[in-house]
């Protein structure tokens, strides 16, 4: 009987720990690049809109072949983190049949302008995710050549998503999120999305093992104008992976990890199956995000306002921010009252006890603050131990 693959293990033994943190770019990952071994073909396939190559990687030999693209939203870079990581571990002999049944090729950064500047959209503020049917963009040309030319039997469509989504209505932080995507209006579950869906199915049952309860599946409304859909669509079996948040983790280390074991598991079930298609119903018992959680919320504050004392709920979520080559998390208030229903990443319970605002002014949507005062002891909102 075969040995079962350790993908933790893999990882610890794999990690690319050059590469780390929120901030990734091409100047981050062209030395990584120079190290691949002989067996990468790595080229230039095109230039952004700012003239900053967009880099193509091309490794195995067999029939199977799958398409990736990472930082198609320049500040979504955990799954460029995993794919060098992948990249590192494909040389271990464990791994060697994914490269004996498939032919991979990745594009680490496809929206490099975007990564730079630390931003979702491309230097002329598109959305290149809502541009696979305009291809407007030279970024989403690249990406469209490349479907062509390889003609691939998968799409791997890696993201990264905010701090906000839960697992269902659950109080449990959506690590890893999967969707098949629909291929037409009616979200019917054809032959080409069982293949995708099988493959998250195995994922998902390894994921359960180390996350529990940590999986989430995204909604399924069809919109031709997103590449994933776009390629399902055209009958080619595609996977959005969402890379999310877990405890203290906002440097995405530890999702890094699972994202990373995640891909690997895909690749290993592409490989070694004859047939996909076959197992698709446990995927819909996979619950669906909602956006329930927020960074930190105070729970029972006394505030006073207008000579009036009110006790409700503060919720705070960070806007990420670029400063110094660093990603910045700067709290700001996003709502207050009764937010029973919401969860958070970290809770501060006032106990109704008078809670005032670094400036002491009054309650304010988007309103930028580091730290209270909680019964006139301090309280930082930073992230901690990131």
């Amino acid at each position: 009987m075969k040995k079962k693959l350790d993908l933790e293990q893999l990882f610890y033994k794999y990690n690319e720990d050059t590469i780390r943190n929120r901030y990734i770019t091409n100047n981050h990952i062209e030395p990584l690049l120079k190290k691949l071994d002989s067996n990468f073909t790595i080229n230039t396939m095109e230039y952004s809109v700012n003239g900053l190559p967009i880099y193509g990687i091309k490794i195995g030999h067999g029939v199977k072949k799958v398409l990736m693209w990472s930082q198609m939203h320049g500040n979504e870079s955990t799954t460029t983190k995993a794919l060098f990581d992948v990249f590192n571990s494909l040389s271990d002999a464990g791994l060697s049949n994914v490269l004996k049944s498939c032919t991979l090729f990745i594009i680490p950064i496809l929206n490099p302008d975007g990564a730079l500047a630390y931003t979702r959209l491309n230097a002329n503020n598109i959305d290149l995710n809502r541009d696979a049917q305009c291809l407007s963009q030279p970024e989403s040309i690249v990406l469209r050549k490349a479907f062509d030319a390889f003609k691939p039997s998968f799409c791997f469509n890696l993201h990264g998503q905010r701090t906000i989504f839960s697992v269902g209505n659950t109080n449990n932080s959506a690590t890893i999120s999967f969707l098949a995507p629909s291929q037409d209006i009616e979200r019917k579950v054809t032959e080409n999305r069982k293949k995708a869906i099988e493959v998250i199915v195995a994922m998902n049952n390894m994921l359960q093992e180390y996350i529990p309860n940590q999986v989430g599946r995204y909604d399924d409304a069809f919109n031709i104008n997103c590449v994933g859909d776009t390629f399902q669509n055209e009958n080619v079996p595609t996977i959005l992976f969402e890379a999310g948040h877990t405890t203290n983790d906002y440097s995405r280390e530890e999702t890094r990890k699972y994202l990373y074991m995640s891909l690997l598991s895909a690749l290993t079930t592409i490989a070694s199956k004859k047939e996909l298609g076959q197992r698709h119903t446990p995927y819909f018992d996979i619950p669906e995000n909602k956006k329930l959680f927020y960074d930190v919320i105070i729970r029972n504050a006394k505030i006073v306002e207008a000579q009036k004392e009110y006790i409700l709920d503060i919720a705070f979520q960070y806007d990420e921010v670029l400063v110094n080559g660093k990603v910045n998390f700067q709290p700001k208030i996003k709502d207050f009252g009764d937010l029973s229903k919401f969860y958070a990443h970290r809770t501060i319970n006032a106990n109704e006890q008078l809670v005032k605002l670094s400036a002491d002014s009054a309650l304010k949507i988007d309103y930028e603050i580091d730290f209270v005062l909680i019964n006139d002891r301090q309280f930082s909102l930073k992230v901690i131990n990131n």
